[in-house]
């Protein structure tokens, strides 16, 4: 994919081409939820794809987008890493580039992909200065054959920065997922994440704690390593919503490495937070749109 210089808006000229395709393409996405984080290391991607892989197995149609440009890991969760990006010419002569998918052997309906990793070798840096990066995530927002989506998850870098700021201003967000770990570190950063959205008038913000205790594989016990319900009291003093807790799980790893979301991958405690997740972000989701929609394992 060639990234050429960011297209200016100018004033009386009309919107750039870029941004009016983003704009005919989100109107076919029902929700589109942002997944991000104050900061790194908390487990922010493996919520998106996690949390996207419990809205498939519902039969809900999901694309997920990565976009953390200097850091893309979501393919290799979903088990499309290695997958060949397709394109496909269209009438005006453009190519829309057409996202790999994975159905996990038929267990969800196909989750369509798309990332920046897909586009450079493994162990090659991304080196580009902020009006790139920027460019490149419009592009992969407008410049996809993403079709019809019940969900469409963007996962974000960490911070509050450009990538952030890039997204929120051109797709018109439902919801914003915030994920933290427990400790007072990441609450901190987490809580700047919330008020961000608050600024973008996000509709719906909501709080889940990643990492939240472990699980004993010998006695069964619960071990608090970084403390315990800081999620549910940063939820409360901003006063969004708090979706629920997810456990440390030993085969989250495994399940990782595998290309296998751990929803998938096992009948765990973790598996078991993310649907029940899931499910109240449809349930508050249908709410505020007045339950337009039924799941449709219901139809």
């Amino acid at each position: 994919m060639t990234i050429k210089a960011p297209t200016l808006n100018i004033g009386g000229l009309g919107a750039d081409p870029l941004t009016q395709r983003i704009n005919e393409k989100q109107r076919k996405w029902k929700y589109k939820i942002a997944v991000l984080s104050g900061k790194g290391g908390v487990g922010k991607s493996t919520v998106a794809v996690n949390l996207a892989a419990a809205l498939a197995k519902k039969g809900y149609f999901v694309g997920i987008l990565d976009a953390d440009i200097h850091g893309p890991n979501v393919a290799k969760m979903l088990g499309v890493d290695r997958a060949d990006v397709l394109a496909e010419r269209l009438e005006d002569g453009r190519f829309e580039m057409i996202p790999p998918m994975n159905d996990f052997l038929g267990q969800t309906t196909p989750i369509k992909v798309m990332s920046m990793g897909f586009m450079v070798p493994e162990n090659q840096p991304i080196i580009w200065r902020g009006s790139l990066v920027t460019k490149a995530i419009k592009q992969l927002l407008g410049d996809v054959k993403w079709g019809e989506l019940d969900f469409m998850i963007i996962d974000f870098p960490p911070g509050t920065g450009d990538q952030i700021l890039t997204v929120t201003q051109s797709i018109h967000l439902d919801a914003a997922i915030i994920v933290t770990t427990p400790q007072e570190v990441a609450l901190l950063d987490t809580g700047k994440a919330v008020n961000m959205m608050k600024k973008m008038e996000v509709p719906y913000i909501a709080v889940i704690e990643n990492m939240s205790y472990l699980i004993c594989p010998h006695c069964g016990n619960e071990i608090d390593l970084f403390g315990k319900g800081g999620g549910k009291k940063l939820a409360e003093k901003e006063g969004v919503d708090f979706l629920g807790e997810i456990p440390i799980d030993l085969k989250a790893r495994e399940a990782s490495d595998a290309g296998m979301p751990i929803v998938l991958y096992g009948d765990t405690v973790a598996a078991k937070a993310f649907v029940e997740i899931a499910e109240k972000l449809v349930k508050r989701l249908e709410e505020m749109k007045g339950g337009e929609k039924e799941s449709p394992e219901s139809e």
